[in-house]
């Protein structure tokens, strides 16, 4: 990592109601701004993808499902506890962050609401292991909600439960969405197929860590969350395919470069790929697998920011981030998108 890279280089000012609180009318009805590879900027509409789009580039989707990660209930000492599930670690077992006003102990018990209790195994630093009574997925589709960013301000809703999910979402994990997907519906994603544009899939399971704030401002200082992420044999004979034929692979979504990233170094094994990845890419960072990418607007002083800056450069995400707020673009999980090409050497 570039050793005088600073949390402050990534900031910029963002009016609040430019942070999209619900989503489009119809998937796929947003904005899409194109940052090409020479640093113009072009304002387009998502429909117009395709176009930016040649025949024989791989789109490569996070097929991750949003499990309804969120529980409340109380101590057995009164007190009022929300649970995150972050991880499902075993069929009855979970990692989790927890709130309440007095963290609660190895061997406490949580009566959750809907009537049944979890018990308290222990502490994995910010997280806490939890065992449930039955299948954790089961228990959370049953009692649960989904857990919506903290930058919405409203509860998850009937609506939120259908569009905070992409409609190719398929391996259940994540307790938040790959945001870049919900622009996707049938009919575009049969207009890229039909345009000879060849789609795959990648598995990364996003996490709670995602949301996480940098606390520190040398960010040589800073721990990258983990997250768990599989490709398929399939996926990686694609991959190889397009870079063997001068095409392109686009990203949807920066979990999938996350997820590709990691994995460059063993993209020409035949068997799958899994495990969890820390990876935390700057600028000064070299992509070895992707080519441009599909993606929302990122908070300020994110990694998310830090990982688009490293693709296109630092000045021309701030040129496009800084057009971005004066013309009125919506913001984060629920609003628009941009097409990302990296910045021409």
């Amino acid at each position: 990592m570039n050793s005088s890279l600073l949390l402050s280089q990534f900031d910029y000012h963002l009016p609040t109601e430019l942070i999209a609180q619900a989503p489009p009318t119809q998937r796929g009805a947003s904005r899409l701004l194109h940052l090409d590879g020479g640093g113009a900027l072009h304002d387009k509409t998502f429909a117009d993808l395709p176009s930016l789009l040649n025949p024989g580039d791989l789109l490569v989707f996070n097929d991750t499902r949003v499990i309804k990660a969120r529980l409340r209930g109380q101590k057995s000492s009164g007190g009022r506890v929300e649970i995150l599930i972050e991880r499902i670690t075993h069929p009855t077992t979970a990692l989790a962050h927890i709130r309440a006003s007095k963290s609660p102990k190895a061997g406490g018990q949580i009566q959750v609401d809907g009537g049944f209790t979890v018990n308290v195994l222990g502490r994995d630093d910010e997280l806490f292991e939890l065992e449930f009574p039955d299948r954790v997925l089961d228990l959370l589709e049953k009692h649960g909600t989904t857990p919506l960013p903290p930058y919405i301000e409203h509860e998850a809703s009937q609506e939120d439960e259908e569009r905070y999910q992409t409609i190719y979402a398929h391996t259940p994990g994540a307790v938040a969405a790959p945001t870049a997907g919900l622009h996707f519906n049938q009919a575009m994603l049969d207009e890229l197929a039909a345009a000879g544009i060849r789609q795959t899939f990648i598995t990364l399971h996003v996490g709670a860590g995602t949301f996480q704030p940098v606390r520190v401002e040398n960010l040589n200082e800073h721990h990258m969350h983990s997250e768990r992420y599989s490709i398929s044999p399939h996926t990686l004979s694609e991959i190889r395919a397009t870079h063997a034929a001068g095409k392109r692979v686009v990203a949807v979504g920066t979990t999938s470069v996350r997820a590709l990233e990691a994995a460059a170094s063993q993209v020409d094994q035949q068997g799958p790929i899994e495990g969890d990845t820390h990876l935390f890419i700057t600028p000064g960072y070299k992509f070895a697998c992707i080519d441009a990418l599909i993606t929302n607007f990122h908070l300020p002083k994110s990694t998310l920011l830090m990982l688009v800056s490293a693709l296109a450069g630092m000045e021309p995400i701030r040129r496009a981030y800084a057009h971005a707020v004066e013309s009125r673009y919506r913001f984060f999980s629920y609003g628009d998108a941009m097409f990302i090409e990296p910045a021409r050497q």
